[in-house]
């Protein structure tokens, strides 16, 4: 327990045995007031921590404040993954909402008894027909923490042809979807200010110091009629406006020169007035890229929407030809330039640790799979299924791949299963999983690791033959010559090992051709990786184990290099080359040929690399050889989005306070700080 006296006290509002203490010791622990189980301690806090609570409506995101000056949220959810597994799987009432009786009960799963669940139950019994989605959406909202979701339910909502008039008032200071934007512009604070600016064009532009001379001779040149003589030195004296107003007189195409002229200067300074010169001229692009350079993107984005709509027209010229399928070609660009902009906004939410948010960007101009990408990437994998299976079919591929993902979660989740008679993954559940076969595997390895009993039971779940009969039908297909299925039925017969030398011997063969790709393997190895590790680690299998290591440990780095993970690149290239060096194995696999693709790999990709990095040599023709071969083997991720590092939701707030814990004694390390405030010297610990 606490080593020090405790000030602050919460129950959780909705789990009526998680108490939730605060003590001088600088230390939060959660509790399971049923049997005094500390369920977990927080060493964050750098001093006393003195006040709790939690949000009104959800329960299940906490704040605390201490004598060390900071406020920190915290989100109680992942003590209660069972029940988020429960809503998704569609189980009974029973199963999630009950009284307070009933969930203090030594051992039994954690039940919903507040009162934000029970409002949720009884909007969603107010509800005619199917209910699903929203269910899903008002339990999502209450255990997720704030920080976007209601915005993306609100998306979906959108997409799903929702009516307007039922959009909530603060609808308009989120993000919008794009049909929205120009509409709700005059709610929008920001979007207001933009719309000012942009109504209308002239005025306000101050004129630098004037030279006499300079101009005696421009007022020479206009009584003359010498107009855009007049107009140079006008540009000159920076008396803009006046030279503007006459410009027309020379010609549109003149006046048009002219204001890209004064727009590219005022660009370079920097300076807002730039924009009624863009929207004059129907420059949007330039406008578009102005806003970008400077980090404005929702602005870049009004901008590129109004385009869209037709808000900004391009000025007609005076003498020059043009096609008559300009504006069509126009309105292309345009929703290319609004798509951009809205992947770039996206892009800098997801870098910043707000996933939510840009799946918002994205579902606002309806790009489904990318908004999906980024829950996934976010690790907001409950979120993803959720919204996945309310959007349906446009989702569906990849709700498929959440879904595994979340089944690989719940593998290592020690509370997601509290005792083997409670089975976390319900029947529904698991028929919904069990559409992958990738995902059975899973699920099937988890239950044998509890007990035979919960296997069996999943077994009958999930409509799967018994293990004899996947025996039988395992020697059956592989006769037939089905590489594929007769791995998949050995995995889940008594003897899976026999799946081993049958995978590994296809693989080896197509490593051999000239023409196999990273998808023409990567399932198989995939299969193969879900054997049961007590049969892996058999002495008969000790040089097939090898080989599969060796094999996937290869693969892993190509899989690597498709999707970006590029720090991580180098290390499985030289975990495959030792694994080499060191086991006698019989794989068409060189240490040469690693190493000239991971040179090759380094080569070609340090060319796009920012130009202000030191400069780099240039890959030679060998090196562009093996990297092309190495992409053409690879190919594109066949689920968008899904390329380049990943940035869980919060990964950017500062987490912790540089505590660190002895791990000779367990105790906080106590330090002095050096004068430069840059390394610390322990008191007691060497």
């Amino acid at each position: 327990g606490h080593t020090a006296p405790v000030r602050g006290l919460m129950w959780n509002p909705e789990i009526p045995y998680l108490l939730i203490s605060g003590s001088w010791d600088y230390t939060i622990r959660v509790w399971d007031t049923r049997d005094g189980t500390c369920l977990d301690t927080v060493y964050d806090h750098g001093a006393d921590v003195y006040g709790l609570t939690c949000h009104p409506s959800r329960p299940f995101t906490m704040a605390s404040c201490s004598r060390d000056s900071t406020v920190r949220l915290w989100s109680l959810t992942p003590l209660i993954n069972p029940l988020q597994i429960n809503i998704l799987a569609d189980k009974g009432w029973d199963e999630i909402i009950g009284n307070t009786d009933r969930a203090v009960e030594s051992g039994a799963p954690p039940l919903l008894c507040g009162k934000v669940s029970r409002d949720i139950k009884q909007e969603v019994e107010k509800l005619t027909g199917n209910p699903r989605g929203k269910k899903l959406r008002w339990f999502s909202e209450c255990f997720s923490p704030p920080g976007g979701s209601k915005n993306l339910w609100d998306l979906v909502a959108v997409i799903k042809g929702q009516d307007d008039s039922l959009l909530p008032q603060n609808y308009c200071k989120g993000i919008m979807h794009i049909k929205h934007l120009i509409r709700f512009r005059t709610v929008s604070e920001a979007q207001e200010l933009t719309t000012v600016k942009m109504s209308k064009f002239g005025g306000g532009i101050g004129a630098p110091s004037k030279e006499e001379r300079l101009k005696e001779a421009a007022e020479i040149h206009l009584r003359l009629g010498q107009i855009q003589r007049y107009c140079e030195l006008m540009v000159e004296l920076g008396e803009w406006d006046k030279a503007l107003s006459v410009a027309p007189g020379v010609s549109m195409k003149y006046w048009r020169k002219l204001m890209q002229r004064r727009a590219d200067q005022l660009i370079q300074e920097e300076n807002d007035d730039v924009i009624p010169y863009c929207i004059a001229i129907g420059d949007v692009k330039k406008l578009v890229s102005f806003f970008t350079s400077r980090g404005q993107l929702k602005e870049a984005l009004l901008v590129a929407q109004a385009a869209c709509e037709g808000n900004i027209q391009m000025s007609p010229l005076s003498t020059t030809s043009g096609s008559s399928n300009s504006g069509g070609n126009n309105t292309d660009d345009y929703n290319e330039l609004l798509h951009k902009v809205s992947k770039e906004l996206a892009e800098w939410y997801f870098q910043d640790g707000h996933a939510v948010l840009a799946a918002c960007c994205h579902l606002a101009v309806e790009n489904i799979e990318l908004a999906m990408a980024n829950l996934i990437r976010g690790n907001e994998l409950e979120l993803a299924v959720s919204v996945g299976t309310v959007l349906g079919e446009s989702a569906a591929q990849a709700t498929h791949y959440a879904l595994e993902l979340l089944a690989r979660k719940c593998m290592t989740v020690t509370t997601c299963f509290p005792s083997l008679g409670y089975s976390l993954l319900s029947q529904s559940f698991i028929l919904l999983l069990c559409g992958n076969f990738i995902i059975s595997l899973h699920l099937k390895e988890l239950f044998e690791h509890y007990s035979n009993s919960l296997a069996k039971i999943f077994v009958f779940q999930c409509n799967l033959p018994d293990v004899e009969e996947c025996m039988r039908l395992a020697e059956t297909i592989q006769a037939d010559g089905d590489v594929f299925e007769t791995i998949k039925y050995y995995l889940l017969s008594t003897e899976p090992e026999k799946a081993l030398p049958i995978g590994i011997q296809y693989v080896k063969e197509q490593l051999c051709g000239s023409d196999w790709t990273l998808d023409s393997v990567c399932p198989y190895l995939d299969l193969l990786s879900y054997i049961r590790t007590e049969r892996l680690v058999l002495h008969k299998c000790s040089e097939l184990r090898n080989e599969l290591l060796i094999l996937c440990g290869y693969i892993g780095a190509l899989l690597a290099i498709r999707r970006q993970y590029n720090s991580i690149v180098p290390a499985l290239y030289e975990y495959t080359s030792q694994l080499l060096k060191r086991r006698e194995v019989s794989v068409p696999l060189k240490i040469e040929q690693l190493s000239e693709e991971l040179d090759a790999w380094r080569a070609c990709t340090q060319l796009n690399k920012p130009t202000d990095e030191l400069p780099c040599t240039p890959p030679s023709e060998s090196q562009r050889t093996v990297y092309s071969v190495l992409v053409s083997r690879i190919q594109e991720e066949p689920l968008k989005g899904l390329v380049g590092p990943d940035y869980v939701t919060g990964s950017n707030l500062p987490s912790h306070s540089a505590v660190h814990i002895s791990c000779l004694t367990g105790l906080r390390i106590q330090v002095w700080f050096h004068q430069q405030l840059s390394t610390t010297q322990p008191l007691t610990h060497f």
